[in-house]
């Protein structure tokens, strides 16, 4: 996997404590393996997860943590065996950086529920070294895990998409919920919710956007172009909305309960998770039954379902609303997250930063 007698240093941000403060951390990259590019690091975007993993709240966080999964780099060089990028490609790297390549789901192409992956940060790779994010100046990767960003997608737009992206993409595809004139729901409308928004409504579903409260409402219909709002709240608007969707995309990352929602439902109606909890939700059991509903969970999506992302972005024009920022101001971007202050994505321009300050 490269030499390690050639490694070389790179300079990233990282979190040293459960704190989740993150401050400049040097530390060495392998060296370019015949199936590695390296890459230097353009922009990378923020996602709740990172949040999830700085603070332990998971209780499997490792310092020191560089944390970023949403990176957009430039190949600055690639090993003898690469055959799919070359110097100067603008890339992306999502949640992965690698896996068994032989079991069932890596068969299979979906690589991202193989019991063997690799996260991209707070892991350790197969040369038994933790793996290091994209709040760095580069990272090296293997090509497999690698993606070309189509022309026409800017950089710091493409970043969200590699994993919030993704994320919803890749269940409407693979629970056959592409096709054109499906009723969708949208629970929560961060990062992951407004892309959501956008991709089901690129592919032309009436969308509602379902939230606690009513902040949200001139956001969603106005500028994301979502057809309907609905506040958990309000009892009556619930009821009338009851067995209306045919799908909801749960992108909550905190506990809630499920029942509202699942009321929401029409026959077959799917609920499909995303948010990441560390606490256990409920239902009651009729709520399934008495419609044949189903309670159901996505993660990420797989290198090929990322391409095709990517490509489906670019032929409908979509992009992700972004808010770009230095590394110096990634902690109050964090602590900004954690109270859902930010339309609807913090993307750091990692390569115009001072990082070794």
């Amino acid at each position: 996997m490269g030499s390690l007698e050639t490694e070389r240093t790179t300079v990233g941000w990282a979190a040293r404590d459960p704190s989740g403060i993150l401050s400049p951390y040097n530390y060495t990259l392998r060296n370019t393996g015949p199936q590695d590019v390296h890459i230097k690091v353009l922009y990378c975007g923020i996602c709740h997860t990172d949040i999830h993993q700085i603070r332990n709240d998971l209780g499997m966080s490792n310092y020191p943590m560089v944390p970023g999964h949403e990176v957009v780099g430039e190949v600055t060089e690639v090993g003898s065996e690469v055959g799919n990028f070359a110097v100067g490609d603008v890339v992306g790297i999502g949640v992965l950086v690698g896996c068994c390549r032989n079991c069932r789901p890596c068969n299979l192409d979906i690589e991202q529920y193989c019991n063997k992956k690799i996260w991209s940060y707070n892991d350790v790779y197969t040369d038994g070294k933790p793996t290091q994010g994209g709040f760095a100046q580069s990272m090296v990767v293997d090509q497999k895990f690698v993606v070309k960003i189509p022309d026409g997608l800017a950089p710091e737009q493409a970043a969200p998409l590699l994993c919030a992206g993704v994320t919803v993409y890749s269940p409407l595809t693979h629970f056959g919920l592409k096709q054109s004139g499906l009723r969708g729901g949208i629970l929560g409308l961060g990062g992951v919710g407004h892309m959501g928004v956008k991709i089901a409504k690129a592919m032309g579903h009436h969308v509602t956007v379902i939230s606690s409260s009513d902040k949200k409402r001139e956001e969603a219909l106005e500028h994301l172009g979502a057809d309907e709002y609905l506040v958990s709240s309000d009892a009556t608007r619930m009821q009338e909305a009851a067995d209306s969707l045919d799908y909801i995309i749960d992108t909550v990352p905190v506990f809630h309960p499920l029942e509202p929602y699942l009321s929401l439902l029409k026959l077959d109606g799917k609920l499909i998770l995303m948010g990441v909890i560390n606490t256990p939700l409920q239902f009651v059991t009729p709520m399934v039954m008495l419609g044949r509903k189903t309670i159901t969970g996505s993660f990420i999506g797989s290198m090929k379902e990322t391409k095709e992302m990517l490509e489906f972005c670019k032929e409908k024009g979509l992009t992700s609303m972004i808010e770009v920022i230095k590394m110096d101001y990634i902690n109050t971007a964090f602590e900004r997250l954690a109270k859902n202050d930010v339309r609807y994505r913090f993307v750091v321009d990692v390569a115009g930063s001072k990082l070794d300050q």
